[in-house]
């Protein structure tokens, strides 16, 4: 199996997932705009999210995979079926409780969330009424990301990148269809994440079924491997889940602020995560199998060559995208956003927030790089403990950029990247300090090469954008068209850069271990 490849297709659908989500987003902003509903439904929506990449895609993915994969390639297809199923049943039973308690507990939380929502009632109360609606995610998702553990260990990465696509025509759909009918409107979007969670789940089912690993109720604790499993989940739980954990303080701390300031860092998050999604995302989901069965098979060279070719690719890609979005982010965000209840201070405000992410989607992607080096060898410790220094590292900053600086919600964006920079800057150190990664021949030569492009890419960007107002008064379909015409000269101008230094696509091929 080639790893670019499998890359590349991951990235495309992840592309088309977020092609999508930017049409949910717009949609969203049209119909809703930005205020006290939206503020309201972003909350409840963060809170099982936030539970789902805990629980799931973060505690148990970290934890389950690499176990997973020792059982698959050692133990035999009978003991990784009993595995699966002890551990899917402990994990369904966990999350049920946990759905309930959402349900229930729901003012509690939102208080806890977002404690400025509680002088204004009306506010407090349809936050609350959401996330009872919402609550049922964490339930469902949370097993779509077990069935995704398990397709991608077995090298079916298309399937679950494909869901993320249902979530956003899911939303899509809410927003067109169902909002006329609900009362407030605002409810068609609650509707919308629970089908989604729903129909996510019931298509990767007959894929489980495909490879015989379609999990049955049987539930034992004296199973040596869950109990490894459950182990290695508390810790692992926090230890990638720091920015999350951040992100719902950055709520606390927004609710506070001016209304309309969780929605502005809402759409900044929402750009941000597409460089993200589409590299980030797509490596570590390639990268911890693969890092998984090395380690299995004690092959410490491939181990540290897989992660010095993620790592490449990384700078390579991530740089780029981060230069773009601090330097253009009025024209992507009047682009995609500027309509309807939507209006140009809208845009300048979310364009703050999102220059703070830029400065440290570097760091937020190398996370996802780096921290499988270490969970991939069942070393949960070492990633817990850098979690915990930039935890409060980025609490402190937070408070110097709101309220000693004033920055507002561009502070709380900016101390969220820095704190992700200063987490990937650790993890590196103590990954060359262990011995992990060596890094390969070349690295001096590449970042001047990738200096150069940059270089190149800044002044096309720079001279192609023109002044920002032309953009906030401009029509739409004139917005679109500046867009993709600087957009494509922009990738052009950077990788012909690259081309005409000596890059070349099949330097970066690479095959995974079998």
């Amino acid at each position: 199996m080639n790893l670019l490849r499998s890359l590349a297709t991951i990235s495309g659908l992840t592309l088309v997932s977020r092609i999508l989500a930017f049409a949910r987003d717009v949609l969203i902003a049209r119909v809703f705009g930005a205020g006290m509903a939206t503020d309201a439904f972003f909350v409840a929506f963060k809170l099982p999210n936030l539970l789902r990449r805990m629980f799931a895609e973060g505690a148990f993915s970290q934890a389950f995979v690499p176990i997973f994969g020792e059982y698959k390639n050692r133990r035999g297809h009978e003991a990784t079926k009993l595995l699966l199923d002890h551990v899917a049943t402990m994990l369904a039973l966990i999350l049920f409780v946990v759905t309930l308690i959402g349900i229930v507990a729901a003012p509690v939380l939102v208080y806890i969330s977002a404690p400025g929502f509680v002088k204004d009632a009306e506010k407090f109360d349809l936050t609350v009424q959401l996330l009872r609606f919402t609550s049922p995610y964490i339930f469902f998702i949370s097993l779509v990301a077990v069935a995704a553990a398990i397709l991608n260990t077995y090298n079916k990465f298309w399937v679950p990148a494909v869901a993320p696509i249902l979530l956003n025509v899911c939303f899509i759909g809410g927003a067109l269809w169902l909002a006329p009918y609900c009362h407030p409107p605002i409810m068609a979007l609650a509707w919308a994440v629970f089908i989604a969670g729903i129909v996510q789940l019931a298509f990767q089912l007959p894929f489980l079924k495909k490879i015989d690993m379609l999990p049955t109720f049987r539930f034992s604790w004296t199973d040596e491997g869950m109990r490894r499993v459950i182990r290695q989940m508390g810790p692992a739980m926090f230890g990638v889940s720091i920015a999350q954990i951040s992100l719902i303080i950055n709520t606390i701390f927004a609710s506070f602020l001016a209304a309309g300031s969780v929605s502005w860092l809402y759409y900044a998050d929402r750009l941000m995560e597409f460089p993200s999604g589409l590299l980030g995302a797509a490596l570590g989901t390639i990268l911890l199998p693969s890092l998984s069965k090395c380690h299995a098979s004690k092959n410490t060279v491939e181990y540290s060559k897989l992660l010095d070719w993620g790592l490449r690719l990384t700078f390579m890609l991530a740089l780029p995208s981060a230069l773009a979005l601090g330097m253009i982010a009025v024209p992507l965000l009047s682009t995609f956003f500027q309509r309807g209840a939507f209006a140009a201070s809208d845009v300048l405000m979310t364009s703050h927030a999102l220059i703070g992410y830029s400065i440290g989607l570097i760091g937020l992607i190398l996370v996802k790089i780096l921290a499988p080096g270490f969970y991939a060898r069942q070393d949960i410790r070492t990633p817990v403990k850098i979690g915990i220094v930039t935890l409060i590292a980025t609490q402190l900053m937070n408070a110097l950029f709101v309220y000693g600086m004033h920055l507002q919600h561009a502070g709380l964006a900016l101390s969220i990247g820095l704190g992700a920079c200063l987490n990937s800057a650790i993890l590196f150190y103590f990954l060359r300090k262990k011995g992990i990664y060596q890094p390969e021949p070349g690295w001096a030569g590449y970042f001047l090469k990738v200096g150069l492009a940059l270089l190149a890419l800044g002044v096309t960007l720079w001279f192609g954008m023109g002044s920002e107002q032309s953009w906030l008064t401009g029509s739409g379909w004139t917005r679109i068209e500046r867009l993709a015409v600087l957009v494509t000269g922009s990738v052009v101008v950077y990788f012909g850069v690259l081309a005409a230094l000596g890059f070349r696509p099949g330097d970066f091929s690479r095959r995974a271990i079998s």
